[in-house]
């Protein structure tokens, strides 16, 4: 009966807060997860997505599971995106059983996560759950399930799926690893005999633990620096007031729940909260330290803050409980009340964040969007080893809604500005190709320019807007796009160096 119930909930989570394949960062997953699935796919300029697919199970998971069902792979991530919720709600749940007496306030606090899924993570460009399919999506539920097997002081069971969560994402699996690292300091310390010895109370410091990362101290330059300062929330110092506050009030509120039992709760759930508290804090000290000095720049890469997104969903969780016991308690009206409240403007804040795109995007529909709609075009009609150009800030323009060119046509791409640039910020390898494939595809284009750039790199189609350019044989079209074709007209052994080299 629980298993169904919380399948409700999480189809109904789906309809509260959307389903947009290949969008936001999923733009950089969903190449990868379609080319395990058809290793014939995106033969050129992989490594802007493959550089984040090597590093994890998520992509041959995801990928190898429509190539071995023999289904359509939007089909298969659309299931998975549905099973990532799923699991979320039932780690929630066994979490919580540890926490709560009462089956009121587990319910509550699962259904309150479900509600709240949308809810941005402060200054860390996250959501809870995003409306699309990402390595999140399940790394997510799984070191949640990590931690309550923790609580339940299954240590062995805790460990395994910490190793799990590392194959799917390390970063999350790191920050889980010092959660639980934290947490079993905060567990000793309160089991300490309660003794006046200066000695005992001098060997009771905060367990802390960190994976080493090889990153060098020397400060990007050029290319690789620009791409680094393109995401500006991993420098906490241009954040708003509005996100620190996103950062010291849900810690405030745990440290609150800390300070005495709460009704209904058990010795677990103190802890917990005692235990979020200082890792929240050193998560946000870490982020401001890595400020300080110009050397340390690179290790922004490591994001300390994204360690918030563990203390949003826990934290949402646990607040649901608390409001059961001293608010909902038996009122279906209040129940009513604040999960319909909660998920309509969940709702409203989905439809706004994608306003020319269905809030739904059912695997096989047919699309409204013009810029979707012109991508699908080129999935059905153009050959698997086909090059595209497109302007590199296409995913900013007005009703595309940032859906990821390479995600929905499956074809390859020169290198965009916008999401491109977040794999570059992580492998600085990548930012002299990246960069100079921008700079091209940037330029005010003439007809020579578009041989040139078909020669050079090898691209044979261009997606730009209306009207289509002159020479051109552009064999689709709609009210917003052209779709043209470009032709190579010098011989390799004609090229530049340079050009030789990125064309390889």
């Amino acid at each position: 009966m629980n298993i169904l119930r919380l399948f409700l909930i999480a189809i109904t989570a789906v309809f509260v807060h959307g389903y947009h394949l290949g969008a936001d960062d999923a733009a950089i997953y969903i190449p990868g997860i379609k080319k395990a699935a058809d290793p014939a796919l995106f033969p050129f300029e992989s490594a802007f997505f493959m550089s984040h697919a090597h590093l994890s199970m998520f992509s041959e998971l995801v990928g190898g599971s429509a190539r071995l069902l023999h289904l359509p792979s939007d089909l298969i991530i659309f299931f998975w995106h549905i099973l990532s919720i799923f699991l979320l709600l039932l780690a929630c749940h066994q979490l919580l059983c540890r926490c709560f007496k009462s089956a009121r306030a587990i319910w509550a606090g699962v259904t309150l996560v479900a509600a709240a899924l949308s809810i941005p993570v402060a200054g860390t460009a996250l959501m809870i759950m995003d409306p699309y399919l990402t390595a999140r999506s399940l790394s997510t539920p799984i070191i949640i399930f990590a931690i309550a097997a923790c609580l339940a002081g299954q240590w062995k069971r805790s460990v395994f799926w910490l190793l799990l969560t590392a194959l799917i994402h390390l970063q999350m699996a790191a920050y889980g690893a010092v959660f639980l690292a934290l947490y079993a300091g905060v567990r000793a310390w309160e089991n300490l005999p309660r003794v006046a010895d200066a000695r005992v109370a001098d060997a009771r410091p905060v367990l802390y633990a960190a994976l080493p990362f090889v990153i060098s101290f020397t400060p990007a330059t050029g290319p690789a620096r620009e791409a680094l300062f393109s995401r500006t929330y991993f420098f906490v110092f241009n954040w708003t007031w509005y996100e620190w506050l996103g950062v010291f009030a849900p810690l405030a509120i745990l440290w609150w729940f800390s300070t005495s039992a709460q009704r209904g709760t058990t010795s677990t759930f103190v802890t917990l909260c005692r235990s979020l508290v200082p890792f929240g804090l050193i998560a946000t000290i870490a982020g401001v330290l890595l400020e300080t000095s110009p050397k340390l720049e690179n290790f922004t890469r490591l994001q300390p803050m994204r360690s918030l997104h563990l203390v949003y969903v826990i934290f949402f969780a646990l607040l649901g409980g608390v409001l059961a016991e001293y608010v909902l308690k038996h009122s279906i009206q209040r129940w009513t009340a604040l999960f319909t409240c909660t998920a309509i403007i969940m709702w409203l804040v989905q439809v706004a964040a994608y306003p020319d795109s269905p809030h739904l995007e059912w695997p096989g529909s047919a699309a409204r969007n013009p810029w979707i709609s012109a991508f699908l075009w080129v999935r059905a009609n153009t050959p698997k080893n086909a090059l595209f150009a497109l302007d590199p800030r296409y995913m900013l323009s007005p009703g595309e809604d940032q859906h990821g060119f390479r995600a929905i046509a499956e074809r390859s791409s020169l290198a965009d500005e916008t999401k491109d640039s977040g794999a570059v910020s992580l492998f600085p390898a990548l930012a002299l190709e990246w960069k100079t494939e921008v700079r091209e595809e940037t330029r005010e284009f003439a007809a020579h320019d578009f041989q040139a750039l078909a020669s050079d790199y090898h691209v044979n189609w261009i997606v730009t807007a209306r009207p289509a350019p002159a020479g051109l044989t552009c064999p689709y079209g709609n009210r917003a796009l052209v779709l043209c074709r470009v032709f190579r007209s010098l011989p390799l052994a004609a090229l530049s160096p340079v050009s030789q080299s990125i064309r390889r």
